[in-house]
């Protein structure tokens, strides 16, 4: 657990040139602060101790003001970047090496209990207030612009644009 910490913590440092330090990062941003209660949250869900989950879930996002669904599944190396209102669905899965800015959120268009929140594959850019919903998927390699919406799978290596989110 401390080696994916320190994992994450060099991920941020390299991705943010405004980033001095491990410590800085580690006391002071959000994205990673969240990202290890959610990792307590998602172990407490596994086995089932629901309530307590959620607890840890909702602690986090009233640190971090970013919420992140203990029943989520979150790759390695994820950057939440300034993170205000990024909110991650029970169902949704996000590989590794992603980055997702402000105001996203990854969340379903269904209230049956079945997998309706999006996977998004590796490497996949998630720029600020876009709007993924649906059990979609976005390949891997894809960049979502700022504040498109996503309804449909979205293929490897390809950009949405615009509030209907067309490919480019």
């Amino acid at each position: 657990m401390i080696e994916g910490c320190l994992e994450l913590l060099r991920t941020y440092k390299s991705y943010d040139p405004a980033a001095k330090s491990l410590l800085e990062i580690a006391l002071l941003y959000p994205g990673p602060k969240a990202l290890f209660f959610h990792r307590i949250a998602h172990v407490l869900y596994k086995t089932h101790l629901y309530f307590f989950a959620r607890l840890v879930c909702e602690i986090s996002r009233l640190l971090t003001g970013i919420e992140i669904h203990p029943g989520a599944t979150i790759g390695r190396r994820l950057v939440i970047d300034h993170g205000m209102g990024v909110v991650i669905g029970e169902t949704a899965e996000v590989g590794d090496d992603c980055v997702i800015f402000h105001g996203v959120t990854l969340g379903g268009t269904k209230f049956d209990p079945v997998k309706r929140h999006p996977t998004v594959k590796n490497k996949v850019m998630i720029g600020t207030g876009a709007k993924i919903l649906g059990p979609i998927t976005i390949g891997e390699n894809a960049r979502i612009g700022a504040n498109a919406v996503v309804v449909k799978d979205v293929p490897a290596n390809t950009t949405m644009l615009g509030p209907t989110a067309q490919a480019r």
